[in-house]
């Protein structure tokens, strides 16, 4: 080429996704690959049950479901969820309000993109990457965030975030990510509204990623965006990847609130719109069956099962790793993660586990000079027992961890999974070469 074309890379690396590189090519040399790096419950051998695959049969048959949408999705798709939000009396929008996306990920992507360069998110750290690389490459420049406290079972900082967004006038909006990805905290009703609070008293406006809203359980409880925004500007994001879940779909929304009450977030909204028109419309299919799916007669029941299914495994990995020297395990209560941090300084460039193929070694090796700590011991377990977890430094946080999934439909093969972690957690801080 005569000179050079790509946009020069940002530095960050999409680990859930990249470490499945490195677990293909040790399948290569036969090591059988454990899959705990993504959330895809599919793939984790859950089964769709048969209603709700006649349910598609069903709408396969219309031949509506091979057209174009609207650019903000089927009408009737829009109302069901704007019906939905305004049942609860909270707050009020219409199906206007209601946009769908390809994706969350799309609806991310649009979002920040639509900021001005010089207007920044704050968000939790440690934050799901996809949030964090969308917001730092729309800026180029490094994140503002908040802290989720790990010694406070992941509470998230408010008296950081409140003090931040004062002393950092570039600061537009907050992230909120409720159920979170990664740490699987389950956000207070109080915690909610102090967040809305210093919105409100800053002049800011909140996104909240709710992917996993309705996906909590070990007696926590909280609630929609939509209960407690009151008159602040506003969206909620929402997919149906998870809770039905149909990742392969790519559908998700953004509910937005009270845009009629800040001429500049009503044009913020309109800046994702125009964005979303250039690609004319998201996939049919999935939101015609949204409204079908989730009044179903038994979908109520499908989803209380997979959930009280993920406390049991919470349960069970807590229980395990929460005596683990050197560990702080706290319980994982909404979503289907568990994220688990090393103390501090007890990681270091010279631990190791046991690797019997010389080839593997060698791989592994070759890749664990000068990286995180925390990566360092994940690409190790990953070569010795063939777990593939997510170092918890890729979700753009200081702290040295990791995170696994709470998705085994097998009870047993899970609890080995994670005795297996355990004893090999103690190996790895124990050995030096």
């Amino acid at each position: 080429m005569r000179f050079e074309i790509s946009r020069g890379g940002s530095g960050l690396t999409y680990e859930i996704r990249n470490i499945v590189l490195i677990a293909k090519k040790l399948q290569e040399y036969g090591v059988k690959i454990i899959w705990e790096n993504i959330g895809d419950p599919v793939q984790k051998g859950e089964k769709i049950p048969d209603w709700m695959k006649e349910v598609l049969i069903d709408i396969i048959k219309e031949d509506a479901s091979y057209a174009y949408s609207p650019t903000k999705g089927m009408d009737a798709t829009r109302t069901f969820i704007a019906d939905h939000v305004n049942s609860r009396g909270k707050v009020q929008i219409t199906p206007e309000d209601v946009i769908f996306f390809n994706g969350l990920g799309d609806a991310i992507a649009r979002a920040y993109s639509s900021i001005q360069v010089d207007a920044r998110m704050i968000m939790p750290e440690p934050t799901y990457s996809t949030h964090f690389m969308a917001e730092v490459l729309h800026a180029s420049f490094p994140s503002n965030t908040y802290r989720m406290n790990p010694y406070n079972n992941w509470h998230p900082d408010l008296r950081e975030l409140e003090q931040k967004v004062k002393s950092h006038k570039a600061i537009v909006g907050i992230l909120i990510i409720n159920p979170d990805n990664p740490t699987g905290f389950v956000y207070p009703v109080e915690a909610l509204q102090n967040i809305v609070r210093i919105a409100r008293e800053n002049d800011l406006f909140v996104i909240s990623d709710e992917t996993y809203i309705n996906i909590v359980y070990n007696g926590k409880t909280t609630v929609p965006l939509c209960d407690i925004i009151g008159d602040v500007p506003a969206i909620a994001m929402k997919s149906i990847s998870k809770e039905a879940p149909w990742p392969g779909a790519r559908c998700g929304w953004m509910e937005v609130y009270n845009a009629d009450k800040d001429p500049i977030f009503a044009r913020f909204i309109n800046t994702i719109l125009h964005q979303k028109m250039s690609e004319v419309c998201s996939t049919t299919l999935p939101q015609m069956a949204i409204p079908r799916i989730m009044t179903h007669p038994e979908y109520k029941n499908y989803l209380r099962e997979r959930t009280q299914h993920y406390e049991k495994l919470s349960n069970i990995a807590y229980g395990i790793l929460k005596d683990v020297p050197f560990l702080i395990a706290n319980k994982t209560n909404g979503a289907f993660y568990m994220t688990v941090l090393f103390n501090e300084s007890v990681l270091n460039e010279r631990q190791f586990l046991s690797i019997e193929q010389p080839e593997v070694r060698s791989y592994i090796e070759s890749l664990t000079k000068d990286i995180e700590y925390d990566k360092r011991f994940v690409y190790y377990l990953l070569a010795s027992t063939g777990i593939c977890v997510v170092p918890l430094t890729s979700f753009f946080s200081p702290l040295l961890g990791f995170r696994m999934t709470l998705l085994d439909k097998d009870v047993d093969e899970f609890e080995f999974v994670v005795k297996t972690i355990a004893a090999k957690i103690t190996d790895y801080i124990h050995s030096s070469k």
